[in-house]
């Protein structure tokens, strides 16, 4: 709530923490404070924390699943897909198959996400093993059109470009309306399927002898982590890192019981969302930064932090 009502007041015409609140209740300061944070940023605020959330919780399926803490909400595909959908929607704009930017990148996420599972299933790798080497190859394959894509058709590739990079400017509440009709179904997946994540800790062998239906145990955290990431990355671009980073840094906070760890996940991810983002839009201001390069830059160093500890573990 803090970070909140302080990301409400940072921008190009600042307002300390006592106007933003003024302005909350209907009683600005000034008549322009009220459009400003009513019109134009509480529901980029609200987007950021639904967004980190969603990663977050994301990240928790997956690194659940995949028993790995350096898996993240793009392993199966799911951005390389995002950004195939956006492309498309950016280069059809002008044609009769034209379809909205945000309900593209959704769309080409989740059908990315659905293919690679499909792949892995009938593989001979193994159900973990199959979505993380199907995912690969998918993400390789999809990144490739969509640069040949932005090749052939070069009046798209700075939005494309800016897209990718991922961030909020502009949003508004459709936008919201847009991630809250779907997001909350993905966490809420994920929320009922806590204790099978909590199974898969203890390997696949262990989790069926306990009465798990791995393949619909599966199907069910895929679903609800990839409906989560398309709902965020539909409304924000490709947004790095805060499905890695956030859950890791729950699990130290309350453990590895996904009952404790998802909402505490959710909350950390929002945070450090919020605070990329006032860092993206105050860094170089009055220009505005992309939020994804705070996020890799955050993320980075943390990501090679966690493969040296792993090497040091072992």
């Amino acid at each position: 709530l803090v970070l909140s009502l302080i990301s409400l007041g940072v921008g190009a015409v600042s307002l300390t923490p006592a106007e933003t609140l003024l302005a909350l209740r209907g009683e600005p300061v000034k008549a322009s404070h009220q459009t400003i944070v009513w019109d134009f940023r509480l529901a980029r605020v609200l987007l950021v924390i639904l967004s980190g959330a969603s990663l977050s919780a994301a990240g928790v399926g997956f690194q659940g699943l995949f028993r790995n803490p350096l898996a993240d909400p793009y392993i199966v595909g799911a951005s390389s897909g995002a950004a195939l959908g956006a492309t498309l929607s950016a280069i059809l704009r002008e044609t009769a198959f034209a379809f909205p930017l945000g309900v593209g990148a959704f769309f080409g996420a989740l059908i990315s996400v659905i293919v690679v599972f499909m792949i892995a299933e009938v593989s001979n790798f193994g159900s973990i093993a199959g979505l993380l080497l199907a995912g690969a190859a998918m993400s390789a394959m999809l990144s490739a059109l969509v640069s040949l894509l932005l090749m052939l058709s070069d009046e798209v590739l700075h939005e494309i470009f800016v897209w990718l990079l991922g961030g909020f400017s502009g949003r508004s509440w459709s936008h919201l309306n847009q991630a809250l009709r779907i997001a909350p179904f993905g966490i809420l997946i994920i929320a009922l399927m806590s204790r099978a994540l909590d199974a898969f800790a203890t390997g696949e062998e262990s989790a069926q002898a306990l009465g798990l239906d791995l393949q619909k145990a599966r199907i069910l955290v895929v679903t609800g982590a990839s409906l989560a990431t398309a709902a965020a990355v539909s409304v924000s671009g490709v947004i790095g890192f805060i499905g890695l980073i956030a859950p890791h840094l729950a699990r130290t906070l309350v453990g590895a019981k996904h009952g404790r760890l998802l909402p505490i996940a959710m909350l950390l991810g929002s945070l450090l969302l919020l605070f990329s983002d006032g860092l993206a839009r105050t860094i170089m201001a009055p220009m505005e930064m992309p939020v994804g390069v705070f996020t890799a830059l955050l993320g980075g160093p943390f990501f090679l932090y966690l493969l040296r500890r792993g090497r040091n573990a072992s």
